[in-house]
């Protein structure tokens, strides 16, 4: 697979990729703002890396990245791309699921043409009348529903299941795509007389639709109805809007949740092009993890999420529910509430788009505004109502993850309450000691993260200038393994300080080492595969596509230069240790121990020496 999809072309796609030089293309990330490009690609190792953000990796990973699909997604929309027929395991061995070979491009394929087929009737079909008046009364065009999609499901109970029939899909295909359903008489239609949203995966590929109730003698009186469960649909995995909104996600770190289509739909027309939805579901952990993913949201990329509530009782439910995942994220949560209760659709429709826009620039701290619920339920003007609202209250300041600011909520909420500073310190210090509950409303216990989410301990960057003779050492043996080949066998652990960079090292002696390297990218492939650090993967990317400092192609005297210049910084630290040690040995009462030591050092000094001269010779 990533040897027949060339890299350079899946990610000039995406990206305007210039020549470099020594191999290397280049352009702007597409997964981080930037002028200046920082984006590399090497086609030859089949690798990218950007200097910028540091996310890289070969082609599969890009297209894991891009679009926002599993390992098995990307796999299946390559092979796709470059007409490799794919045969999956059905021996029953291994874990998880097995799938159905060319499953997913089958059903897309039936969801593409189940798409088109509505958004035709939208606009042809009289009987589609009140779905246009429907999107008219809420300010959509026909330019906007061509947009997104819009379309209208027929009352005929066989309309896309005639369709379907008629472009050779089997019925056990029809079915597993939950675009029909069957009961004793055979197959019907799942969606009739409904007005349809295609809900789209990260690629664009449709993979489900949304369907709003339009009559009133429909027999399901849910007022929408979605796709079930498929192979390819999962609605606790779904963001409504998420292919429109993807990149700029990614490119202004920042995302929108709203609560419906119509106001994903609102907001991209009113300027807001970071608005997603869930799909017939609450907004859980399976979303939260979509979302890290589309901001890059880990410690060094810290963006913002920004939920949007009806100010009603459900909204307020929505809100602590939101709050109770807020540990998922390393971005900063917000809220965003219309005083009027008015959701994004309904603004937009009153008072423009400009209102809403400003919707999303009153966001609030998601901390505050459920802080304001919490202590909106008790009594404040009676002592046993402020001490009931502390002791509630205490474990959402807890939960604050940027520990620098909890400090200033501990007094603001002290000052809210009309109590001593130290009276609330004390207990939300109470609170920080032990597992914490909340309650939200009737529905029983909500669990509140008192701890941050696992961070990367500190490690110093491995671009350090005290760390360049190692860098570059490396870059050699990954690129041109051929140059190196036994010589690599002569390195061990001990001639790295650097821990990722030592794992990098690692990773190719249990790859095979150089000498039994295959041509190409396979050997970067190989060695990426036996790192289990994702740091040190990460490292690897960009020792992968850096360009050697060099203005002639290197040969095998530049290699072993680069290898004993690396041998000889550790030898010189063993020299500096012994030498230390001979210091605090006494040569009379230590006499054999102090010869043995100084014997020693004389050798080391002499293979110093000769690690130097091949240093040289190789016109390091």
């Amino acid at each position: 697979m990533r040897e027949r999809a060339r890299i350079d072309e899946i990610i000039g796609a995406h990206v305007t990729l210039k020549n470099a030089g020594g191999g290397s293309l280049k352009g702007l990330c597409p997964f981080h703002d930037e002028k200046s490009p920082s984006f590399n690609v090497t086609p030859a190792r089949g690798f990218f890396f950007c200097f910028g953000c540091s996310e890289g990796g070969d082609v599969i990973d890009f297209v894991q990245k891009i679009d926002q699909v599993s390992f098995t997604d990307a796999v299946e929309m390559l092979a796709s791309k470059v007409g490799i027929q794919l045969r999956y395991d059905d021996s029953g061995v291994g874990p998880g699921p097995k799938r159905e070979s060319n499953q997913r491009p089958r059903l897309v394929a039936a969801h593409k043409i189940a798409a088109e087929f509505y958004a035709e009737q939208l606009f042809s079909a009289h009987e589609a009348m009140t779905g246009r008046q429907f999107l008219d009364k809420r300010g959509f065009d026909k330019d906007a529903a061509t947009t997104f999609g819009v379309g209208f499901a027929p009352r005929d109970g066989e309309a896309v299941l005639k369709v379907l029939r008629g472009r050779g899909f089997s019925n056990e295909e029809i079915v597993a795509s939950g675009l029909c359903a069957q009961n004793q008489r055979g197959l019907y239609d799942r969606f009739r007389g409904r007005l349809m949203w295609p809900i789209r995966d990260a690629s664009g590929d449709p993979i489900g639709f949304g369907a709003r109730r339009l009559f009133d003698d429909d027999r399901i009186e849910a007022k929408y109805l979605n796709t079930p469960e498929t192979p390819i649909y999962k609605k606790s995995k779904v963001l409504y809007g998420v292919d429109l909104a993807r990149r700029e996600i990614a490119k202004s770190q920042q995302a929108v949740v709203v609560e419906g289509y119509t106001d994903v739909m609102a907001c991209h027309l009113a300027g807001v092009g970071t608005a997603v939805a869930t799909c017939g579901t609450s907004f859980g952990e399976e979303h939260a993890r979509v979302l890290r993913q589309l901001l890059l949201d880990h410690d060094q990329f810290r963006g913002r999420v920004i939920f949007t509530f009806d100010g009603d009782a459900a909204g307020q439910r929505a809100a602590v529910k939101a709050f109770s995942l807020d540990h998922a994220f390393a971005a900063q949560t917000y809220v965003a509430v219309e005083p009027d209760g008015l959701d994004p659709c309904d603004l937009r429709l009153d008072k423009g788009d400009e209102a809403v826009r400003e919707l999303i620039g009153r966001q609030v701290p998601l901390y505050r505004f459920v802080l304001n619920n919490v202590l909106s339920q008790y009594d404040l003007d009676r002592a046993d109502g402020r001490v009931d609202a502390l002791r509630e209250a205490a474990p959402l300041v807890v939960s604050v993850r940027d520990k620098a600011k909890v400090d200033g909520f501990v007094r603001e909420l002290a000052g809210r309450l009309g109590m001593e500073v130290e009276q609330v310190r004390s207990e939300v210090f109470k609170a920080a000691s032990r597992p914490q509950q909340r309650r939200e409303g009737d529905r029983g216990p909500v669990e509140v993260a008192t701890t941050e989410p696992p961070r990367y301990p500190q490690v110093p960057s491995p671009r350090e200038q005290r760390f360049t003779i190692e860098w570059e050492a490396l870059k050699v043996v990954l690129q041109y393994p051929h140059l190196v080949r036994s010589a690599f066998d002569e390195l061990d652990d001990n001639d790295f300080t650097h821990p990722w960079l030592a794992a990098v090292r690692a990773g190719m002696a249990a790859a095979g080492g150089p000498a039994n390297a295959q041509p190409g990218e396979a050997w970067v492939v190989a060695v990426r595969a036996a790192i289990p650090d994702p740091q040190a993967t990460a490292v690897l990317g960009a020792l992968a596509v850096e360009p050697l400092h060099l203005d002639r192609e290197p040969d095998e005297r530049f290699a072993a230069a680069h290898l004993a210049r690396l041998q000889e910084l550790t030898c010189l630290r063993r020299i500096a240790a012994l030498k230390s040690k001979l210091q605090r040995t006494n040569p009379v009462d230590q006499a054999d121990d102090y010869n043995r030591m100084f014997g020693e050092l004389i050798a080391l000094e002499r293979y110093r020496t000769e690690l130097r001269e091949r240093a040289i010779g190789g016109a390091l």
